[in-house]
């Protein structure tokens, strides 16, 4: 990392990109994916594969993915590994040049799809630096470029991250959030099979919220045994009630929880108070806990991965999880209605809760597990025991 240089410098030799931090730390490197540049948060994912799954998360809205494994884009890409078609992450840092695909699933090149999605990719850069840098410092703004000739305005990009606001008080969700009511087709993907196909019978009906869904919860919910409803974040109580759910789905999202909770946490206040079964998770677990008089903060790196050892305090069994959160549910202040079910043995934050007297849980990590072990689906199944 450097320091800034001087207006419309001339990057090092063979350099087309650039990752400009808001405290005037420079990293160059080599451009892939689209031309342009993007402002937002830097954060690192340590999964070792997944990538474009984790690319088409909305929970990674406004956020510059770092990678620390370093081959990343080696198996290419293709139209069954997106999670969302609306936007997810901004850009992506790798250490390594992205190599020609070598995968018998392959579609396409990945830096090519970055390109066809807007999306900037900078490769060439000390990754590991970068995540101790988070690490130690928090994760900072900044902002990702990519010229083919190699010019960029320094100052002006280190003012641009300097003047964006950051996450905090970001309200994320009603940006990526459907517009509309969608019936959701289609069950978990095998190999060779593709994606199931939805049952049409009398499973209990479970109406979803949608706050930056990734597709494979509503795949899980399904192989649960569920018929799903999928809604807007902003979708209101009376309208949820119209549609007679069993149970309703809390999804994953991005931004500040306390922001979202703005309008979600009276709608789900009603469901509550009406003990309707409700799960949630990542940020429609952080959405439950506000509507039960919790309160959630901003973390200091986040959590993001696919290998994130998790205890569940009722019998002492670790889960490995997928995460990808950078704000967590304060458990130094839960209130006596919130019961606290997970930790994380990274550093101890809460990873679940269940609202006392209600048919109500949330965790704060992704069961549905695309990418990341399976450890996890009991709790789609718990939740459709609730139902029944």
């Amino acid at each position: 990392m450097a320091d800034p240089a001087s207006s419309h410098a001339l990057s090092p030799k063979g350099a087309t990109g650039v990752l400009v931090l808001a405290d005037g730390q420079v990293a160059w490197g080599r451009g892939f994916g689209a031309v342009g540049s993007a402002v937002g948060e830097v954060c690192f994912n340590t999964a070792m594969t997944g990538y474009q799954e984790i690319m088409t998360d909305p929970s990674y809205a406004a956020q510059i993915v770092t990678f620390t494994f370093p081959h990343i884009g080696n198996v290419g890409v293709n139209d069954e590994d997106l999670e969302s078609h609306v936007d997810g992450a901004i850009g992506c840092v790798v250490r390594e040049d992205v190599t020609a695909p070598s995968n018998f699933r392959s579609r396409g090149e990945f830096g090519d799809w970055l390109k066809a999605k807007g999306k900037i990719g900078l490769a060439g850069i000390d990754t590991r630096a970068l995540t101790r840098r988070i690490r130690q410092s928090g994760a900072p703004n900044a902002v990702i470029a990519h010229d083919p000739d190699g010019r960029f305005d320094i100052p002006a990009l280190v003012k641009r991250a300097q003047d964006w606001p950051g996450l905090e008080g970001m309200d994320l969700a009603r940006v990526v959030s459907r517009h509309g009511q969608e019936s959701w087709e289609g069950g978990v993907w095998a190999l060779g099979k593709g994606y199931a196909r939805s049952p049409h019978d009398e499973r209990p009906h479970v109406v979803a919220l949608d706050y930056g869904a990734k597709d494979n919860i509503f795949r899980n919910l399904v192989k649960a045994g569920a018929r799903v409803t999928v809604v807007p974040a902003q979708t209101s109580l009376a309208d949820i009630l119209a549609l007679a759910p069993a149970g309703v789905f809390l999804s994953n999202g991005p931004g500040d929880p306390a922001a979202t909770g703005a309008y979600a946490v009276p709608t789900i206040q009603g469901l509550l108070e009406r003990d309707i079964p409700i799960f949630g998770i990542c940020l429609g677990h952080q959405m439950l806990a506000l509507a039960a008089g919790a309160r959630t903060t901003k973390m200091h790196q986040g959590h993001r991965g696919a290998n994130h050892p998790v205890k569940r305090l009722i019998d002492g069994v670790v889960e490995i999880t997928s995460m990808n959160h950078g704000f967590a549910v304060d458990n130094a202040a839960l209130p006596d209605n919130v019961l606290e079910t997970h930790v994380s043995l990274f550093d101890g934050s809460n990873c679940g809760i269940a609202i006392r007297g209600k048919q109500a849980f949330g965790v704060q990590y992704h069961p549905e597990a695309s990418p990341g072990p399976q450890d996890s689906f009991y709790l789609f199944e718990r939740f459709l025991e609730m139902l029944k």
